[in-house]
C-alpha cells in the first residue's frame, strides 16, 4: 500500500479512536451526547448502554486500521483496507439513516475511502 494510502488509513484509525472515547468514556458529558442528537440527560442514560457498545465497535476498527499498518505487508494492509471499507460502510448507513448527521458521516466515511481509492489506483 502506498504510503499516501497509509495516511488516510492512519486518520481513519484515529478518528474511530476519537469516537471511541466519545461514545464510551465520555458519553454522558451534556456536549458529547448532543453531537449525537440526544437533546438531554435522561435520554442519554436510556442511550449509554448502546452508545458504549458502539464506541467499542468503533475502537475494534480502529484497531484493525492501524494494526495493519503497523503489521504491515500484504496480510496487514488488507485487515487495514478490510475496516476502512467497513469504516465507509457504515459512514454511508448514517448518512442514509439520518441526514442531519451529514457532518459526522463525512467524517467517518471520506478518509477511509480516500484510502481505499488511493490503495486501488497508486
Amino acid at each position: 500500500m502506498n504510503t499516501i494510502a497509509q495516511i488516510f488509513v492512519a486518520l481513519a484509525g484515529v478518528f474511530h479512536l476519537a469516537v471511541f472515547a466519545m461514545e464510551s468514556l465520555l458519553f454522558m458529558k451534556p456536549s458529547t451526547y448532543k453531537r449525537f442528537l440526544i437533546p438531554n440527560e435522561a435520554e442519554a442514560t436510556i442511550s449509554k448502554p448502546w452508545a458504549f457498545n458502539q464506541g467499542f465497535y468503533n475502537l475494534f476498527l480502529a484497531l484493525g486500521a492501524i494494526g495493519g499498518l503497523i503489521a504491515g505487508g500484504d496480510k496487514g494492509h488488507a485487515i487495514s483496507l478490510f475496516a476502512c471499507a467497513c469504516m465507509a460502510g457504515a459512514g454511508i448507513v448514517l448518512i442514509a439513516s439520518d441526514r442531519r448527521m451529514a457532518r459526522s458521516a463525512a467524517l467517518q466515511a471520506v478518509p477511509p475511502i480516500l484510502a481505499l481509492v488511493l490503495a486501488a489506483v497508486l
